[in-house]
């Protein structure tokens, strides 16, 4: 038997039945990743298995780092085969790793390579297969998502794009909606006065008007919005340590501006101030057009400062913080909800240690309006794991209202992520199975089919507004 078959992960009939009845076949929402819009737009080709393997996959490069593999075979220009091959002997290292079971599940879902373990022994006979069908039309972008039967696509925009990839994805006509994603994290850097006034000339550029005061930011930011609105964007995103929140009038804030714009770096209580003021100002406007906002809170960034310098940010070396979360994001959320301009918010938190306490916030501001109105988000980064989504869904579970739950998303850069759709659905269905063995839940399957049909795909469409024709 191959090592990913049919009843991978499944531990039960009822697992089983869950799975191949009710979440299999259904579509795809991947409403939050980092796939590049022109590589859509392009409808790109990759030249060999080492570029869609591992190009730009920060997870399989900290495994290779740990491996002992030198790092011209990670993100370095070594010969892409020399790559491959330091990844197929690094997956044997990787049992219990998530790696090991994404990477034999990408094998055989993308190239039908399901009778070989990678390693270094099977390497050549992998690549040349792999190889081969990725001259195929179904391996190049558009046959990627159509293959997959993704449906909507959300990538993760600077306010200041031009969004141009996108305007000519909906030209082309293709069956996945590509919407572009508001992530202004950059507005926000006034405590890094030069990045942050590059940043503020790109916004007066993109939007053709000077912005020399703290309303000029607050009318650009509002004007790409609306922009963003129009490309079919329903969603914004926020990278941040924790949320923000201050005591401050909109005089200080201007007065922070200034500071900055004239390459003074505010302090931390400034920039406390100034990121508080404007996160709200951005959470009204996605209230306004019914948007959705998204809080990832927890990750401390670039920890090796010799590698920041040489690869730059988003090459795996990132980790978990421990930072105090839930005492401003509880301020943060009430301050939009005092006025009536919370809009739908998902939450994630990159520490397990934080799971009951954001799932808890969430039932602080539901109001009736919209079912599931704040989400706990799925497993993130370090947590779209096994043992890491049942820990999530287990907090929302007792906490909440899992039967709400919009599902997974890739959060990936590569297109060779979507089986994480597939491992999130059997990790579903495998831990409901298990509770209507124990009888804990009925075993009425159209109940929990139900269900597991809605979280896989529905909720999230409905949620976010999409159109499911």
């Amino acid at each position: 038997m191959s090592f990913i078959h049919d009843d991978f992960l499944l531990q039960t009939d009822v697992a089983r039945e869950l799975y191949h009845e009710y979440a299999k076949d259904e579509p795809i929402c991947d409403y939050h990743c980092h796939l590049p819009p022109e590589d859509v737009a392009n409808n790109r080709r990759f030249e060999n298995l080492a570029e869609i393997w591992l190009g730009g996959d920060h997870y399989k490069w900290r495994a290779m780092r740990s491996n002992g593999v030198p790092e011209v075979y990670c993100s370095g220009d070594a010969d892409p085969y020399e790559k491959h091959l330091a990844w197929c002997r690094t997956v044997p290292y990787t049992l219990r790793n998530p790696l090991y079971h994404w990477s034999h599940l990408e094998l055989k879902r993308y190239f039908g390579i399901d009778d070989v373990l990678i390693n270094e022994d099977t390497a050549k006979e992998i690549w040349e297969a792999a190889n081969q069908k990725l001259k195929t039309d179904e391996l190049s972008a558009h046959g990627i998502l159509e293959k997959f039967k993704v449906k909507v696509v959300g990538t993760t925009d600077d306010p200041v794009d031009s969004l141009e990839n996108h305007a000519t994805i909906r030209e082309l006509g293709i069956d996945t909606k590509v919407v572009p994603t508001f992530r202004p994290d950059k507005a926000l850097n006034v405590d890094r006065p030069v990045a942050f006034n590059a940043w503020v000339d790109a916004l007066s550029a993109a939007t053709g008007s000077d912005v020399d005061s703290l309303q000029d930011l607050l009318a650009g930011l509002a004007d790409r919005h609306q922009f963003f609105h129009d490309s079919g964007a329903r969603l914004s995103d926020h990278g941040l340590e924790r949320c923000f929140f201050a005591e401050t009038s909109e005089a200080d804030v201007a007065r922070i501006f200034s500071k900055a714009r004239s390459g003074e770096a505010a302090t931390a209580e400034e920039k406390e101030a100034f990121a508080f003021f404007v996160m709200r100002e951005v959470g009204r406007l996605n209230a306004k057009k019914n948007w959705t906002m998204q809080l990832h809170v927890g990750a401390i960034r670039n920890n090796n400062s010799r590698m920041m310098r040489t690869l730059g940010p988003d090459t795996g070396f990132d980790s978990i913080g421990d930072f105090p979360q839930v005492q401003r994001m509880s301020r943060f959320l009430d301050s939009l909800d005092e006025t009536g301009e919370l809009p739908k918010t998902i939450l994630y938190n990159l520490n397990i240690a934080d799971n009951y306490a954001m799932a808890t916030m969430l039932g602080n501001f539901q109001d009736g309006t919209v079912p599931g109105k704040l989400q706990m988000g799925s497993g993130w980064w370090f947590l779209d794991q096994k043992e890491g989504m049942e820990a999530q869904m287990n907090a929302l579970s007792q906490l909440g209202l899992l039967s709400r739950f919009v599902g997974m998303l890739t959060d990936s850069r590569s297109f060779l992520s979507y089986p994480r759709h597939e491992y999130f659905r059997r990790i579903l269905c495998n831990l409901l199975g298990n509770d209507i063995v124990k009888g804990e839940i009925p075993r009425d399957l159209a109940l929990v089919g139900g269900m597991v049909k809605a979280i896989c795909f529905g909720n999230a469409m409905e949620y976010f507004g999409f159109d499911q024709s």
